[in-house]
């Protein structure tokens, strides 16, 4: 199985797509949305909503929502649903087993239950080193698809569907997420930005990294040595990461307090 993702401007963009890729044969326990809002089952389901950051929450919040999804109905496009408040983005709705198993991701940087199971059935593919741009469209109000197709003319063609029902081009994505830190990091690391920047960049973009939040750098520092091939883990990186592991993205102070 591959694992192929798309954010949206809009839920009804993100609900044109899962029908594509269920034109396409793909089955609905493969196929999950991600968007802003509460789920209206979400209290008939006992799913809980939390804004705590408790160290092992994501496996705490991907059982709730687990228990959660197979009794909750009525949801967008047959797909069950289920809400939590996730911190630094608010309330987060989740369509489908897939769904949930992103949003146990997303919203404790951490894996989840949900995800497990997930991956368990249909092989990785939940793109962990992207999850800083899921949660940053998920704050601007945009909506995330993921299915996972088989691999080879399936996929193809997901891929093909995801794109022509609107996705947002991710590269884009990420150069417009950096440029609106870009000048704050500039006066933060000061001279030789420019020199340095590339490296600095892949350091923060490290710390962000699911596996690596809220690690220091030395305590990940062999990992990053075997991730990072190729790439010299100097002084930028390593500031970089360190201002990484501080990112608060803008808008969202005081809502984890």
């Amino acid at each position: 199985m591959e694992a192929i993702t798309g954010v949206f401007k809009s839920r009804d963009d993100a609900e044109k797509a899962i029908d594509q890729l269920r034109s396409l044969g793909i089955p609905e326990k493969r196929l999950g949305i991600l968007s802003p809002g509460v789920a209206p089952e979400r209290l008939e389901a006992g799913v809980p909503v939390t804004d705590s950051e408790d160290p092992g929450m994501g496996k705490a919040m991907g059982a709730a929502v687990g228990a959660g999804m197979g009794a909750a109905s009525g949801a967008t496009l047959g797909l069950a649903a289920a809400s939590l408040v996730v911190p630094g983005i608010g309330p987060v709705i989740a369509f489908g087993m897939v769904g949930a198993a992103l949003l146990g991701v997303v919203g404790a940087a951490a894996g989840s239950a949900v995800g497990d199971t997930v991956e368990e059935e249909l092989g990785e593919g939940i793109p962990h080193e992207d999850v800083y741009l899921y949660e940053d469209a998920l704050r601007h109000g945009h909506s995330i698809v993921i299915a996972y197709a088989d691999e080879g003319e399936q996929s193809d063609r997901a891929e093909e569907a995801v794109r022509n029902a609107g996705a947002e081009d991710l590269d884009m994505l990420r150069e417009n997420w950096w440029q609106e830190l870009r000048e704050d990091e500039r006066a933060h690391y000061g001279e030789n930005f420019d020199r340095d920047e590339p490296t600095y960049r892949r350091g923060y973009l490290a710390a962000l990294h699911t596996k690596r939040r809220g690690k220091v750098y030395a305590d990940v520092e062999d990992e990053l040595r075997t991730a990072y091939t190729g790439t010299v883990l100097d002084r930028p990186f390593q500031t970089g990461y360190e201002r990484g592991l501080a990112h608060r993205p803008r808008g969202v102070e005081g809502r984890n307090g």
